[in-house]
């Protein structure tokens, strides 16, 4: 699949910007999921997961190549400069190992999320909750305005009497 000519969902929201494949799932939990040309699934975090870890520093995987996977098991771990994050299975199936190309340039899950930066790659099927790129996009609506509002809250409490 070449992923780097797939028609996107533009996406505006406050300061968020982003372009979602349109032919990629999404989890809730802000992972997308590329189905490729052999069967497989390649998975990885989205624009939205990426800002809010900020600039990638490490990645790191608690699982070895063809262990057998279940949708919601950790199977690694992503730090950002902001946060460290689980990184959870969204597929069931086998694990197929990592993106190599991450131990060299941990920056492509910033700077490519939706392509040269993916994180694994599953043999399996899909958790049957991922969400098409229209469900995904009133997800991210919902996520930003809940965060949208706690700042306003943070605001309105820090301000004096």
């Amino acid at each position: 699949m070449d992923t780097g000519k797939a028609q996107t969902l533009f996406y505006k929201r406050s300061h968020f910007v982003t372009h979602l494949p349109v032919g990629y799932l999404y989890s809730r939990s802000h992972f997308w999921l590329a189905p490729q040309a052999d069967g497989t699934w390649r998975i990885g975090l989205t624009r939205f997961a990426t800002r809010m870890l900020g600039d990638m520093v490490d990645h790191g995987f608690e699982i070895e190549a063809e262990a057998a996977v279940n949708v919601g098991q950790i199977v690694g771990w992503v730090e950002g400069f902001k946060a460290i994050s689980d990184v959870y299975c969204v597929a069931q199936g086998t694990f197929l190992g990592g993106n190599a190309a991450l131990r060299e340039k941990i920056a492509l899950i910033d700077k490519y999320p939706y392509t040269e930066g993916w994180l694994y790659a599953v043999r399996g099927q899909p958790d049957e909750r991922c969400l098409k790129v229209e469900e995904y996009r009133d997800h991210l609506d919902r996520a930003i305005e809940l965060i949208l509002s706690k700042q306003q809250g943070e605001g309105v409490e820090n301000e004096p009497a």
